[in-house]
């Protein structure tokens, strides 16, 4: 049941240095609470050849580009020719994959980016997974809290599943696009190759290969 939200059909973990926190799991979401700690024991595996330690649970790849305002707080794994721009503000647990761009202003706190995400402007990621190549337009957040402070579920076509988590932002699957000025509101799952139009405010299941419009209207790729 609900075989479109496991992690086999939303991502490629060759595209991810942190492919081993997703073993064993059904869901992505799962990985979330162990982000953390997985981060501290990979980082202490990674070659000093090949990534800076400047401080405790934080490693920066060697190739990669870190703008000297940016602020990167542990545990963090920063991967090879990742781009992390001007101010922006990575809070910890978070691992940003290989070409990745972390952009001007963008907050990230306990996320995965494989490998080719972009959140290049003004994003906040928390509480997410974004697969290959994902990518968000300026202004585009997601959103990690409900507003009445219950755990979250995630809803599709065939029902909700329970998650046990108060904190869930969005799980994006490969070479997703998500329009400027989107709200990706808590459990939102958007299938591989899916884009969601510009000023969308989306919740629950997107399916795989769809163009989100609005609530109510989403159509196949053509």
């Amino acid at each position: 049941m609900f075989e479109e939200l496991k992690i086999i059909n939303l991502y490629d973990l060759n595209e991810t240095i942190a492919a081993e926190l997703f073993e064993g799991l059904d869901y992505p979401w799962q990985a979330l609470p162990l982000i953390g700690e997985f981060i501290k024991k990979l980082g202490s595996t990674l070659s000093p050849e090949e990534y800076d330690n400047p401080v405790q649970h934080v490693w920066i790849a060697k190739s990669a580009s870190v703008a000297p305002s940016a602020y990167i707080n542990g545990p963090c794994i920063i991967g090879k020719n990742a781009e992390v721009r001007h101010c922006a503000f990575i809070r910890g647990n978070a691992i940003v994959g290989e070409g990745a761009v972390v952009g001007n202003s963008t907050e990230l706190k306990n996320v995965v980016l494989f490998n080719k995400v972009q959140v290049p402007h003004y994003n906040y990621v928390g509480d997410s997974v974004l697969g290959y190549k994902a990518h968000m337009g300026a202004g585009s957040i997601t959103s990690n809290v409900k507003s009445d402070k219950t755990l979250v579920k995630v809803r599709c076509e065939g029902g909700e599943i329970e998650t046990g988590l108060k904190k869930f932002g969005a799980m994006l699957g490969d070479n997703v696009e998500v329009g400027c000025g989107s709200v990706l509101n808590p459990g939102t799952v958007i299938g591989r190759g899916s884009s969601i139009y510009p000023l969308s405010s989306v919740r629950g299941y997107v399916r795989a290969g769809s163009i989100y419009k609005k609530q109510g209207e989403v159509v196949e790729r053509q």
